[in-house]
């Protein structure tokens, strides 16, 4: 049974917060330092998106799941779970569709035309693109806080060009009954960072560092709920917590939700800054390439162990 205990919420919405150096931005920086310390995640209040563009976001999202089973399998990739995912039955309420760089047009351009063959699909693409444009603004900030909080900002520059963005959407279908069905497995991301985005049906639960599930529920529709991931975690040397969470579903309706998750690029090696390694925070990780990491993820190895992470670079 998940607890009464709720994540901090951090307003972004102020505009001097988009500042850096700013009072605000130092007050918010402390914040999210302190929620990714204790939680791994937070709720972020990010009202620059358009209230039309994430109404549409939902609409798009739900026109693209509608469409024949066929036609979603064309949406493929060389990269695990960067394309279609569905039909598998351990995870029968679970169906996805990743979009990489879904924030360049482009790209996203690419993504119609091969779903939409005749005539694209100009109004998903300007959708999701804008979306993912606006959003990773948020993001942005938050990893530019975090990196001054460490004290490492001189690594901005690297470690911002040392990524790019999948957009993963997101469909859970309503058990059709009461009692608790799994939508997703227990698990931490494998990524820098991660930005969630829902419907109005809850779902997702975060374990707190002592083992407690408690349920996210955004207390907003402009709010999001911003996550680091392992990579992060690995390249803080530990300073920050790469939380465990999963998707519980119950009742009839339908969960839509979407992640914007910030990925090392092919080749990256992911390494903590000599600056966080010390007596007293002794190096935790080997240095290692993200997709090689995935790979061992998803051996048996990779499946069974405790974590991953240290399984596949703990020191």
């Amino acid at each position: 049974m998940a607890t009464e205990i709720r994540l901090p919420i951090i307003d972004f919405s102020v505009e001097q917060v988009l500042k850096p150096g700013t009072p605000e931005w130092n007050t918010i920086r402390t914040q999210v330092r302190k929620a990714l310390e204790e939680f791994g995640c937070f709720e972020a209040k990010f009202d620059k998106i358009p209230i039309a563009i994430r109404k549409g976001l939902f609409e798009a999202v739900e026109e693209l799941f509608d469409l024949p089973l066929q036609t979603k399998q064309r949406n493929i990739s060389k990269k695990l779970f960067h394309g279609y995912v569905g039909q598998y039955p351990p995870l029968p309420l679970y169906e996805s569709i990743g979009i990489e760089d879904a924030n360049i047009p482009e790209n996203v351009e690419i993504f119609t035309t091969t779903l939409w063959p005749n005539n694209g699909n100009p109004t998903f693409c300007e959708t999701i693109q804008s979306y993912c444009d606006q959003l990773s603004e948020l993001d942005g900030i938050i990893r530019r806080m975090i990196l001054e909080s460490l004290g490492v900002e001189k690594y901005l520059e690297e470690h911002m060009n040392s990524t790019n963005y999948l957009l993963r959407v997101m469909k859970y279908n309503g058990p059709q009954t009461n009692e608790t069905k799994l939508g997703l497995t227990a698990h931490t991301d494998k990524t820098i960072s991660s930005i969630l985005y829902q419907n109005q049906v809850d779902g997702l639960e975060v374990q707190t560092k002592d083992g407690q599930w408690f349920d996210v529920k955004p207390s907003s529709s402009h709010s999001f709920i911003a996550m680091i991931g392992d990579c992060l975690y690995a390249w803080a040397n530990g300073r920050l917590h790469s939380p465990t969470h999963r998707v519980v579903m119950r009742g009839n309706e339908v969960r839509y939700s979407t992640a914007l998750f910030s990925i090392p690029k092919a080749g990256y090696i992911v390494k903590a800054p000599g600056e966080l390694v010390d007596e007293d925070n002794p190096l935790l990780f080997k240095p290692f390439d993200h997709f090689k990491f995935i790979d061992f993820f998803h051996t048996h190895a990779g499946q069974t162990a405790l974590s991953a992470l240290h399984s596949y670079c703990g020191m």
